[in-house]
């Protein structure tokens, strides 16, 4: 069975761009960054990277990869 993804509303949008922008303090950023990985979150990053080493095999098309998402990501600032 597969779920409809509604799109976020303006409210949520704001509400997690304020979570995202919110400066850490050294202490807390230091905090979250030594909480480990599920067994479930580590077996998903590494599908992710499979998948992406399987997608762009090469160095030379990780670099054009990055590329053009580098400017993608600047026209999109505009």
């Amino acid at each position: 069975m597969s779920r409809s993804i509604q799109p976020a509303t303006d409210a949520t949008r704001a509400r997690l761009k304020a979570i995202a922008e919110k400066p850490l303090s050294l202490e807390e950023w230091r905090r979250r960054a030594t909480i480990p990985l599920t067994e479930e979150e580590r077996e998903h990053t590494l599908e992710l990277v499979r998948w992406f080493r399987r997608r762009y095999p090469t160095a030379a098309d990780r670099l054009a990869y990055a590329r053009r998402a580098y400017a993608r990501w600047t026209r999109s600032l505009r």
